[in-house]
């Protein structure tokens, strides 16, 4: 028997395996603010990967609010929302988003990823069903293995598929069930059939919780997105996620919905319990882009 029971961290075969397998990830430095045109080492290219929808990522305005907010609060925010990192930025911000997004109140978070795992992780333990689009974001697959819910994943934008699932764990436990989509999904562009989706989850109280990420800016009335585009009240989509760094142009997230699932992640989502709060300007600048 080996006196060293663990198996060695061998990273550079990995690493060459990644290589060998063309998964090898490669950052490029740009030399320039986001905009159509970038430069990468002395050169420059048309960006279509970028996910600054709207040009606000660069935009005068929206960079002179960030300014202003730097010269009104600072640089950083200086603690989490639940110590004294919490700012007047914060709490404008929230409100206009809330607004926008047709719900009662919304909470900022510091990434769409950290938005997605912290809604799943707070609302749902071993007891409960999670039920998953099979092209759903990382972000979400990650937030239901965290949460310890039994999973499960139907057809992409299959409703038929979905609506099989949730009869068939009905009876398995007395525990609660949320069904998790994107709505626009950010690999092949198509919009998931959420009205459809609302009407098998209402009838067997599961909640539905909505990705906004790729639809905000782009679809529904002023942007709103793709739940407000289909007319689906806060009865129908009971969680709205968003995130500020694509179309809006800057950085962060946001959970939209009822004021008692605000008030229930602001004590039980650990995401936003134990992280830095964004920087004040971050905020200013977002509600630029949001005028």
């Amino acid at each position: 028997m080996s006196d060293t029971p663990f198996r060695h961290f061998d990273l550079n075969e990995s690493l060459i395996c990644l290589h060998s397998n063309a998964l090898f990830r490669q950052r490029h430095t740009l030399t320039t603010a986001q905009g159509p045109d970038v430069a990468v080492a002395g050169k420059h290219y048309l960006n279509f990967c970028s996910n600054d929808y709207l040009g606000l990522a660069a935009d005068a305005e929206v960079s002179a609010a960030a300014e202003q907010g730097v010269k009104q609060f600072g640089v950083g925010s200086g603690a989490s929302h639940m110590v004294c990192g919490h700012s007047e930025a914060h709490q404008y911000l929230e409100q206009a988003l809330a607004e926008w997004v047709g719900r009662s109140r919304a909470l900022l978070f510091s990434s769409g990823y950290m938005a997605n795992v912290g809604v799943i992780q707070a609302l749902l333990g071993r007891h409960d069903h999670l039920f998953q689009d099979r092209l759903n974001h990382a972000s979400l697959i990650d937030g239901g293995r965290i949460s310890g819910a039994r999973s499960h994943r139907f057809r992409h934008a299959d409703v038929g598929h979905l609506e099989a699932l949730l009869n068939s764990s009905a009876g398995a436990c007395r525990g609660r069930g949320l069904i998790v989509t994107d709505s626009v999904f950010s690999m092949d562009g198509d919009v998931a059939p959420l009205a459809g989706i609302a009407d098998v989850a209402r009838p067997r109280q599961a909640w539905l919780m909505v990705d906004e990420a790729h639809a905000l800016g782009v679809l529904g009335k002023e942007g709103a997105g793709a739940v407000v585009d289909a007319q689906l009240s806060e009865a129908h989509v009971p969680i709205v996620v968003g995130t500020l760094g694509k179309a809006l142009g800057t950085a962060g997230a946001f959970v939209a919905g009822s004021t008692e699932l605000i008030e229930f992640l602001i004590q039980r989502a650990r995401t936003y319990m134990y992280t830095t709060a964004l920087p004040p300007s971050l905020c200013m600048a977002t509600l630029k882009s949001l005028e």
